[in-house]
């Protein structure tokens, strides 16, 4: 059976624990990154337009989030943290303990699902002034990582 490492058990993991969110793993060979994508949808009922971060106005039937977590080895990985939700750093080829991996995952789907509610309410508020962004605050997410398993899973080999 082959070891596992940071990919094998993200992917899976990711999927055990949410199932019910499109998601896309992307393991960036030459950057040695590993990028947690998902996307959240909500109704646009009143086909209001909605200006994103870009000040591009929508008036679309269905509004579609997408944003991202990275993984990064901080001696070799090339990013801009402003792309990115979360910039979450681990140690080369050592890779990343399981405890913070399995907290990375935990704490994502708690973003994801507090994320698809606050964008439903969102569109459900009509005030020219209302504003919806996804929080990841870093405090909890190092507070939810429980002492169990604090063995490292490594960087993938080619």
């Amino acid at each position: 059976m082959a070891k596992e490492t940071m990919v094998t058990y993200l992917d899976s993991y990711l999927n055990q624990k949410i199932p019910d969110y499109e998601l896309a793993l992307d393991w960036d060979v030459r950057n040695r990154s590993f990028e947690i994508a998902f996307r959240i949808y909500g109704e646009n009922k009143g086909q209001i337009a909605i200006d994103d971060v870009d000040g591009i106005a929508s008036e679309e039937e269905i509004i579609e989030f997408e944003d991202a977590i990275l993984l990064v080895d901080p001696a070799k990985s090339n990013y801009d943290a402003e792309d990115f939700l979360a910039v979450i750093p681990y140690e080369g080829k050592k890779g990343m303990k399981k405890n913070e991996l399995t907290a990375v995952v935990d704490y994502l789907r708690d973003v994801i699902e507090e994320g698809q509610s606050d964008l439903l309410d969102f569109l459900a508020d009509d005030s020219e002034d209302a504003v919806f962004e996804m929080v990841w605050d870093d405090t909890i997410f190092k507070a939810s990582i429980k002492p169990s398993d604090s063995s490292y899973l490594p960087y993938p080999n080619y």
